[in-house]
């Protein structure tokens, strides 16, 4: 059984990309500016999608099924 990556709204979005850098190309999809931004390092999931104008349950089953593929 595959572990879930546990990916949730509070978490910081750089860290994310630091730990699963497959999600990466998520947020490249959704055309999010946090790749390389240097607020990156503090805004968390929840802050991004709002500040981006996305839904943030769809963004993080996104991410989720990005880090599951990979595994």
């Amino acid at each position: 059984m595959k572990q879930r990556s546990s990916i949730n709204p509070d978490m910081v979005v750089d860290e994310i990309m630091r730990k699963w850098p497959v999600t990466v190309a998520v947020m490249l999809a959704y055309r999010m500016l946090c790749v390389g931004c240097p607020i990156g390092a503090f805004h968390t999931v929840a802050e991004a999608c709002r500040e981006h104008g996305i839904d943030e349950t769809r963004f993080i089953l996104d991410l989720e099924s990005a880090v599951r593929e990979e595994r």
